[in-house]
Order: structure tokens, then sequence, then C-alpha cells
């Protein structure tokens, strides 16, 4: 198959997926093409069937936002006509699936039918898209498109009850690819922490959706009874508040905040657990990394988390905000090696329900039943 994927080039979850769906598309054979205005950042292009096509929006003074959909809408015209790309998959309904459906009927005056394929990641339904402005604009996307799919049956339940939709909705999990080959570095753990501390760690945007302050506090509760460290990997507006609250408690100095990191990975395999609180998850990409690193996970019990990790198997659940439960949930893990070493073990065993191998089959059997119904 020939295959157009369009996502946002950047370090959310949503990118990510799409950019590992695409790599892995283009290892079983298929020939993949991004669209974007940017190289999607885990986008590697060395293989012979991934293909990446910048979309370029002219600055006009004209215009006060420059009109992105419409470059976007006419790029993919040009890119189906000139590849032969048989099938459209867009993450996010919007803006993407409104450019997708714009350049469907512009390929159809010309005699061309391209099939559309949208997966819902989240934000797009119960943040951006569910807003007054963006939401005619969205119901309107998510029924002409071909097929749609969501990342969890929350997500899902979500959509039937924020917009007028009557669209089957495809659950289709993320997915994560095997860490097993990755070995921990021990010298590299030791940068870090002492050999007694326990390494505590969260991954993500630093937005308030994801409750960073929380997680502060939660180390903050954790520390007290066991040595520990806390890595803070990623950025965004929430940094600067969570970085000041440390200085308050005292606990700067047990506290590496990273920035954006391309080596989330390496921090995990050494990590003992990962704290997620956050006030909504559409499905939790970011715990399901640390679990495929043996990492068990603290979250709060809100929106796909709970079709993640495993209340006490691969971590805990608790309330929104529960912060107190959050603390003494991390040290029942915490406390001594065995348990650990069990968490672990479960949170590793658990993350291949979700390998490349059972979840990717499922995309490609959703485009051959659009391609079918196409012809």
């Amino acid at each position: 198959m020939k295959i157009a994927i369009v996502c946002y080039p950047t370090f959310g979850g949503s990118g990510v997926v799409a950019t590992e769906l695409g790599l892995e598309l283009a290892n079983r054979g298929h020939e993949v093409h991004f669209i974007t205005y940017r190289q999607p950042v885990r986008l590697a292009l060395l293989n012979p069937n991934i293909f990446y096509h910048e979309v370029n929006v002219p600055e006009y003074p004209l215009f006060h936002y420059q009109p992105y959909e419409l470059a976007l809408s006419s790029k993919l015209v040009d890119m189906v006509k000139l590849y032969k790309i048989e099938l459209l998959h867009v993450h996010y309904a919007i803006p993407h699936a409104f450019a997708g459906y714009m350049a469907k009927q512009m390929l159809k005056e010309q005699g061309i039918d391209l099939p559309m394929v949208t997966t819902l990641h989240g934000t797009d339904i119960t943040l951006v898209g569910n807003h007054p402005f963006y939401k005619t604009a969205v119901s309107f996307s998510i029924n002409n498109s071909d097929y749609v799919t969501s990342v969890s049956e929350d997500l899902k339940k979500s959509t039937y009850e924020l917009f007028e939709t009557q669209k089957e909705i495809a659950v289709i999990p993320n997915f994560i690819e095997s860490k097993e080959n990755l070995k921990e570095d021990k010298c590299r753990r030791n940068l870090f922490a002492n050999p007694d501390e326990r390494i505590v760690t969260h991954v993500s945007n630093f937005r308030k959706v994801k409750r960073i302050q929380d997680i502060v506090k939660i180390f903050y509760g954790i520390q007290k009874e066991i040595p520990a460290k806390l890595m803070m990997i990623g950025d965004g507006p929430e940094k600067e508040d969570a970085e000041r609250l440390a200085r308050d408690l005292g606990i700067f100095d047990k506290i590496i905040f990273f920035g954006n990191s391309n080596e989330v990975d390496s921090i995990l395999l050494y990590s003992d657990l990962f704290l997620l609180p956050s006030e909504t998850e559409s499905f939790g990409l970011a715990a399901l990394e640390a679990m495929a690193c043996s990492v068990p996970v603290i979250s709060s019990n809100a929106g796909g988390l709970p079709e993640v990790n495993v209340q006490g198997k691969t971590g805990y659940l608790s309330d929104i905000g529960d912060v107190d439960e959050m603390v003494k949930n991390s040290i029942s893990i915490l406390k001594d090696d065995e348990t650990l070493h069990a968490f672990k073990s479960n949170a590793l065993k658990h993350s291949k329900e979700f390998s490349v191998d059972k979840i990717v089959p499922m995309y490609e059997a959703i485009y051959l039943k659009a391609l079918q119904e196409n012809k």
C-alpha cells in the first residue's frame, strides 16, 4: 500500500505514535509518506519506504493567521497525484481531518478517490475540539472520514458524548516497541543517584493537565520515607512553578529537570517508579513506555489510564489530586527490593499486550477495508 500520514511533528503522544506507526508500516513493506510542516522528531529517513514532504505556508501580510489547512490540503493533492498514494491516514480531527476532507474533494473532481482514516488522540476531542468555535468542524470531519479510530475506549465514549456522530469508531490502542534489547547503564545511573536511592521519573509536556505540582508533592512525601531522586523530563508552562515549589519544599537538590530529551528510554531503564497524576489522559502512552522499561506506574484513575495501568499489578490508580494516597502507594512499591521487583516484572509483562506485532495489523486491516470499499 502507498499511505500518506499527516500528524503533528512534536514530542507529544500523537506525533510519536503516528511516526512509529509509519516506521513500522515501512518495515512491513508499505510505502509511507509523511506530510507535515516539519520533520517528526522520531522520524528516521534511512528506510527506502519512508518519504517526508514539508508543507510550506507562505507569509502574507494580508493574513493575521497563516492558512495552514489550505497549504496542507493543497500539498496532499499534489503528493497523492505525484506518488499515486492510495490512502490517507490523519492523526487529529482538526485541522488534519478537515484538510484531508478538502483534499479528497479536490481529488474527486479529478477522478481520484482517496479513502481517509482519522485517528482521534484526545486533545482534538476533549479539549480543543470541544470548544464551541471548533465543535461543528470536528463533527463534520469525523462524519466525513471513511474510517475513524480512537486510542482508548474512554476516548470513544467521550467522542459519542460530546459530538453529533453515529460514525462507527474502532478502538486501536497505542503500541510500544520492545525495550528488552536495551540494557540499563549502571555506571550512568550512579551519576544521578546513590546506590541506596530509588529513582522516580516523570515525562510530559508540563501542561496544566499533567498536574506537575502534584508530582513534586508526591516525591516530597516519598523522599521523607525512602532515599530517592526525581527525574523530570520535558518542558512546558508548568515547569517554572514546579521548580519554585521544589525550592520552597527544600528538595530542589533532589530533582533533576532535564527539559526535552531524546534519551527518555535510557533514563527510564534505571528508574524505579513512574508518576502520572494527570487530570485526564486519552490513553497514557508515557505510562506504557515506562512499563515497557519495567517501571511500575502511580497514576490517576482518569481517562484511558485504567486501560493501561492495572491496579495492584503494574502500579496503582488514585483519584485525581489524591496526593496522600499516591505517596502511600509509591512507598508500598518502593519499600523493599522484592516488592519492587514483582511490580517491575508485572509492568514489563503487561506492556507486551500493546506490542507492535499485535497493534499494527489492526491498522492494516482498517486500511484494507477502506481500499476495498473504495474500489
